[in-house]
């Protein structure tokens, strides 16, 4: 099958550190960032220009997510907080605590409205009411670092990955293990569901899975890219989802999901004239038309990717 070859359309200056996070609103006007530099930005997504600056957290931002029913960004950090963000007051307007060390990955559930699920390095998976800012559930039984968490719509509801080499799929009615999946060799860095099929995918140093239905029952992996994979993205496409890999080496892996294979390879090369520049996809997300893939970089900026025969 024919796919577009994708390129760099623009890169974005602003953090003064690693870019970790990335989420883009609902409306698709705008984005949000995050990373070491412990400020969330939001930005114009058509104009890459700078909204705003928030302040708060006082070590680096690991995650973020954009609440897509109110004006809310929520954001974990290595200092151990989860902070709820109002954007129309510009203000920190809840906490969650109960994470023991830092925070690094969030996920809000899609279908159940107030529900949000956190990982971290004290090993567990925390579940919380977003309004109440109650802990409904701490889920126990990683026994290294969760450095990724899925929330999705249908069974498993929540699903974790870890520097245990471990995926656990959880019941978040009862807040009990479903499952622990074994097939990976390698710390699990990243979780993506897939936008239409019952399955979802885990990458990790050794590999990329996927794993479908209820039970999560192992289908297969895709061809291997020999990088650590820090952060997965998913397009959806009527023939095959595109899913983007972004690894620890700077490198863009694009998959055709049907076949498995990489259709293309980038070497996203950091900018010159940053101090410690870094090559390193941190995060990556599509907006909400796929037309444009955003990435987080160890280069300090966040750069768009277009495929070559289109412009928006």
């Amino acid at each position: 099958m024919y796919r577009n070859r994708w390129c760099l359309k623009k890169v974005i200056a602003g953090h003064t550190g690693w870019v970790r996070a990335l989420d883009v609103d609902v409306s698709n006007e705008w984005f949000v960032s995050g990373g070491n530099d412990r400020l969330l930005k939001v930005w114009d997504l058509a104009s890459g220009a700078l909204r705003l600056t928030l302040t708060g957290h006082v070590h680096a931002i690991r995650g973020l997510k954009v609440d897509s029913r109110h004006p809310y960004v929520v954001s974990c950090s290595e200092d151990h907080e989860i902070k709820c963000w109002d954007l129309e007051q510009n203000k920190v307007v809840r906490n969650y605590h109960g994470h023991l060390n830092g925070v690094y990955t969030l996920a809000l559930h899609p279908t159940l409205e107030n529900i949000l699920v956190s990982g971290g390095r004290d090993k567990t998976v925390r579940v919380w009411d977003l309004r109440t800012r109650e802990e409904v559930h701490c889920l126990r039984g990683h026994t290294d670092t969760v450095f990724s968490v899925l929330a999705q719509g249908v069974e498993p509801q929540v699903v974790s990955g870890s520097a245990d080499k471990t995926v656990r799929c959880w019941d978040l009615r009862t807040g009990r293990c479903r499952g622990v999946l074994t097939h990976h060799s390698k710390s699990v860095r990243a979780l993506h569901a897939h936008p239409r099929l019952y399955a979802f995918l885990s990458g990790a140093a050794d590999s990329l899975k996927v794993w479908q239905g209820e039970h999560a029952t192992y289908q297969r992996d895709l061809s291997p890219n020999h990088s650590i994979i820090n952060t997965l993205a998913v397009k959806d496409d009527p023939d095959s989802a595109i899913v983007v890999a972004g690894a620890d080496n700077g490198f863009l892996h694009f998959y055709d999901f049907n076949s498995g294979h990489i259709f293309q390879s980038l070497e996203s090369k950091p900018v010159r004239g940053s101090l410690h520049a870094e090559a390193g996809i941190l995060a990556a997300v599509f907006d909400q038309s796929e037309t444009r893939l955003l990435t987080g970089e160890a280069d300090k900026t966040i750069k768009i990717w277009q495929p070559l025969e289109q412009e928006v």
